[in-house]
């Protein structure tokens, strides 16, 4: 097991080394430009665009334009955004927290691109549902010669899954309902395990409907909660921003619990952090949006993108602002610990229930959406007969994450998101030109009307 331990550790260490944090920002900053700044100039028509979402459905798709992107929230909004940003943090320190900002607005054009080019490739399965994502647009945009990326991309994804998607978001749970409720880790998988199970009979539509109902829910009250807090706190506010834009770009020295941290750890664990909550670049959240009920790739691509700044820039930051400002980043806590002891010191009494049943429904619904993606990517390699084998074998998953040891599964699932993004990454940058003609097509249209 350390020789296993020994080997993912390296592995993960060269796939998120600077080559990777930099393909990533750089493809993200490709786009940008080639869409002339567009999803940071459109946020207010992506915002209408996903408003409308909820009852304009027209074209073919199986779930609504609203529910697709619930659904790929439900995937993207969970542990990342909890336990991820204190990770960040008490690994880069305060600074971290500036560096995931920067990944999440070059990553609403990484997010855009994926959601334009899932719905432009899309096919249909042999069960007549809309299927697509990073596999498809390599196979119909690409020649014959890049298939073998597609396959590689879908073999990462079924297996990713499991971890970032399952285990981590288990564990994550049991932890801290252990902690603040004294819940045994075991009752909790079998709960939640039997829960995952029932939606997960009613397919993709199921699963939208119910993440159409708990995401927005769910988000609005965490950060009703987060906002309370930095109301109550509002002459730290400044100074917590101070530490954020100070320590993005100069070292930071150990203070208490906290071990110091060069420049190099802030722009590494705010990058991956910021890319594990997110999820631009990785290619999964286009697999949902495929199933969209829409007839413009471009208008759904609009929605998809609210998904990045909705993640990062509110529910990320809100975590992040309320760690700094309760003066606890320097404790020594990392991951969900952290962040219900930032929430609790200002809360004593519920704060901690605050995140604790916050991190419970993000993670429930995050297993739910990322069950998706797996079984998408299962169908693509071995067709529809191996979804119900891979159901299963998800509900199975469940209990044994719950109660296993965090730490390697965390590295096992960091390392398989970036062998994920690899193949993607790559069809981005060669299918750009693809997505800069659809969007000129479709706003210049737009202008007309």
């Amino acid at each position: 097991m350390e020789m296993i331990n020994e080997l993912v550790t390296q592995l993960n260490s060269i796939v998120w080394g600077p080559l990777m944090l930099a393909l990533i920002l750089g493809v993200g900053l490709l786009l940008m430009i080639g869409l002339k700044g567009m999803p940071l100039i459109k946020l207010m028509y992506g915002f209408q665009m996903l408003w409308q979402g909820r009852h304009k459905q027209e074209g073919e798709g199986e779930i609504s334009p609203f529910n697709a992107l619930m659904t790929s929230l439900a995937a993207t909004i969970g542990t990342g955004n909890i336990a991820g940003v204190a990770t960040a943090i008490f690994l880069g320190g305060p600074g971290a927290l500036f560096w995931m900002w920067m990944t999440a607005l070059v990553g609403m054009a990484t997010k855009y691109a994926e959601a334009v080019l899932a719905v432009h490739y899309r096919e249909t399965d042999d069960n007549g549902n809309h299927v697509g994502g990073p596999m498809y647009y390599i196979k119909n945009g690409l020649s014959s010669r890049f298939a073998w990326l597609g396959t590689t991309f879908a073999i990462f994804g079924a297996l990713a899954g499991f971890g970032i998607g399952n285990t981590i978001q288990a564990n994550s749970v049991a932890h801290v309902l252990s902690t603040n409720a004294d819940i045994s880790p075991v009752l909790t998988g079998l709960v939640m395990a039997g829960l995952v199970a029932m939606v997960l009979l009613g397919g993709i539509q199921r699963i939208a409907v119910v993440a159409g109902k708990l995401v927005p829910f769910m988000a609005l009250s965490y950060i009703s909660a987060g906002i309370i807090i930095l109301i109550m706190n509002a002459s730290l506010v400044p100074d917590a921003f101070s530490l954020i834009f100070t320590y993005a770009f100069t070292p930071i020295a150990a203070t208490g619990g906290f071990a110091g941290a060069a420049v190099w750890a802030a722009i590494r664990f705010g990058v991956a952090r910021g890319v594990f909550s997110n999820e631009a670049g990785l290619g999964s959240a286009p697999i949902a949006h495929a199933a969209a009920k829409t007839d413009n790739p471009v208008r759904q691509g609009t929605i998809a993108m609210m998904g990045t700044f909705i993640d990062t820039i509110i529910v990320c930051s809100i975590t992040g602002l309320v760690i700094i400002v309760s003066g606890v980043w320097t404790s020594g806590e990392t991951g969900a610990g952290l962040s219900s002891l930032a929430f609790e010191t200002v809360l004593p009494g519920f704060g901690g229930l605050i995140v604790a049943f916050g991190l419970t429904i993000f993670a429930f619904t995050t297993i739910l959406g990322w069950s998706i993606y797996g079984e998408k990517c299962v169908g693509y390699l071995f067709g529809v007969k191996a979804i119900m084998p891979f159901r299963i074998l998800w509900v199975i998953a469940v209990p044994i994450g719950a109660t296993a040891n965090l730490s390697f599964i965390w590295l096992v699932a960091d390392t398989l998101n970036a062998m994920m993004a690899l193949p993607n990454l790559i069809a981005l940058i060669l299918l750009s030109p693809v997505v800069f003609k659809l969007t000129k097509a479709y706003f210049k249209e737009e202008a007309n009307h």
